[in-house]
């Protein structure tokens, strides 16, 4: 296998379809596209200072390497790739690629990062930036704290675990999400999502968990969440705490520890599809 050690390249795809190599100690300067069509790389605390550095790149291991604020747009179209202890300031930092493995990595701008791609891995991951994870599927999730709104609009397949989201209009129009023992605050989650399930999770969420379909809630926690369940059907939710209000769910169980006041419109739903038990005295009931 080839080695490069202690280098530093400039201009355009200096390392062009390079093959069976290992790249220690080595800075990429001005330049785009420095490993562009590379095959079966090993990059150790190594620098990217300019554009796409690794596009059309399958089969690379990347540890404590630094992605620059420049290299932005930094891996595209590219194929199992495992990234540890790196450092990622740039964003748009993955696109239509697949079988992503991140352990232990911080991406100081993640905007627009981790869209359309699949079979993705997060371990122990920091990020901070709108519209991660957009469009992506077959995710698993451990110990992310991500803040930035948006995240992981219209994503499929998506495990989660001890996790913190700082991120207004989380798991947009997505597809069978679960979320465990997890933290999520932000306004408007969930909105348009079918097969959403939250176990052993705290939330805060002005006008949360609305337009759903199938949704499970057990053992979590709402907090001054307000107008819950909006047009929700299938709801089949267990709530630890209080519920500041509730509207027009469509159908489906909802029990909680106590709730603020529940509206109903019976000229939008129907109030007999819907069970609705607390553990104390419900404050307000209004028919809207």
């Amino acid at each position: 296998m080839k080695e490069y050690r202690d280098q530093y390249f400039e201009g355009e795809r200096p390392l062009f379809g390079e093959q069976d190599a290992t790249i220690v100690n080595t800075t990429f300067g001005k330049g785009e596209s420095p490993l562009k069509e590379s095959r079966n790389i090993t990059l150790k605390d190594s620098i990217f200072k300019w554009k796409y550095p690794l596009w059309y790149t399958n089969h690379a291991k990347v540890d404590r390497t630094i992605l620059e604020k420049v290299a932005h747009a930094g891996i595209w179209y590219t194929h199992d790739i495992e990234m540890t202890n790196c450092s990622i300031q740039a964003t748009k930092t993955f696109r239509r690629s697949s079988h992503i493995k991140l352990v232990d990595d911080h991406f100081s701008n993640a905007a627009e990062t981790l869209w359309n791609c699949e079979h993705i891995n997060i371990d122990h991951v920091q990020a901070n930036g709108n519209y991660f994870g957009m469009n992506s599927s077959d995710i698993y999730i451990d110990h992310l704290d991500l803040i930035g709104n948006y995240c992981f609009d219209g994503a499929r397949n998506v495990e989660v675990h001890h996790s913190t989201l700082v991120s207004k209009d989380a798991f947009w129009n997505c597809k069978n999400v679960t979320v465990y023992d997890s933290v999520i605050n932000g306004e408007y989650l969930g909105w348009n999502t079918k097969n959403l399930t939250l176990i052993n999770c705290t939330i805060e969420s002005d006008q949360g968990l609305c337009y759903i379909d199938h949704l499970t809630m057990r053992n979590c926690r709402l907090l001054k969440t307000d107008l819950a369940f909006e047009y929700c059907s299938n709801i089949d939710a267990d709530i630890k705490s209080t519920i500041v209000s509730v509207k027009n769910p469509i159908s489906g169980r909802i029990h909680a520890h106590a709730i603020g006041e529940i509206i109903l419109d019976p000229a939008k739903i129907d109030p007999s599809k819907t069970t609705i038990t607390t553990d104390t005295k419900i404050t307000k009931r209004k028919s809207a």
